[in-house]
C-alpha cells in the first residue's frame, strides 16, 4: 500500500539520493496525521461550543476528580501556558459560566478555579465527541497494532518527558 509520502520521499531520493530519508516516511506521516487531528478535534470542540484551549483547561479541572479544582499554578502545568495567558483564560471562562474562582481554604491569598456543571458538560461532551473521531482515525488498525503504535510514540517521545 503506498501513499503520498511515498512519492514525497521517492522525489527527494531522486533529487537527494546522498541523504539518509527514513525520518521522511515517519515525521511526514505523523505530520499529516497530526492536521487530520487537528481538524477532528475542532470539530469535536466546535460542536459542544468551546475552543480547542478551553478544553484544555477544562479537560485539566475534569480529570483532577470531585469537586474538580486546581491552583492556577497547578493550571498552569497541566496546560503548559504562561501565567498571563492562564489568567487570561480562567477570566473568560468565568465569563462564560464554565469555571469559578473559590478562596483556597489551606491559602488566605490563593484561589481555586472549579468546574460549573455547565463546564462539566461541555467538557464531557466534547471529549465523548473527541473519543469517537479518534477511533475514526485508528479505524485502520487492530486493537493489537494500536497498542504496538502506542508503545513506540511512547519509546519516541521519552527522551521530551
Amino acid at each position: 500500500m503506498r501513499d503520498e509520502v511515498d512519492e514525497l520521499a521517492e522525489a527527494w531520493a531522486r533529487e537527494r539520493s546522498d541523504l539518509d530519508l527514513a525520518p521522511v516516511a515517519v515525521f511526514s506521516r505523523i505530520s499529516r496525521l497530526a492536521h487530520h487531528l487537528d481538524r477532528e478535534r475542532r470539530t469535536a470542540f466546535t460542536a459542544h461550543s468551546i475552543e480547542s484551549w478551553e478544553f484544555d483547561v477544562l479537560a485539566a479541572l475534569r480529570r483532577a476528580g470531585d469537586p474538580y479544582e486546581l491552583s492556577p499554578g497547578r493550571l498552569l502545568r497541566e496546560t503548559l501556558v504562561t501565567s498571563g495567558t492562564m489568567t487570561n483564560r480562567v477570566d473568560r471562562l468565568v465569563h462564560r459560566g464554565l469555571v469559578e474562582r473559590h478562596p483556597d481554604p489551606s491559602d488566605r491569598r490563593g484561589v481555586l478555579v472549579r468546574l460549573t456543571p455547565e463546564g462539566k458538560d461541555a467538557v464531557d461532551g466534547a471529549f465523548a465527541a473527541l473519543l469517537d473521531a479518534e477511533r475514526g482515525l485508528l479505524a485502520g488498525l487492530s486493537t493489537s497494532d494500536q497498542h504496538t503504535l502506542a508503545g513506540l510514540l511512547r519509546r519516541l517521545l521519552a527522551p521530551y518527558a
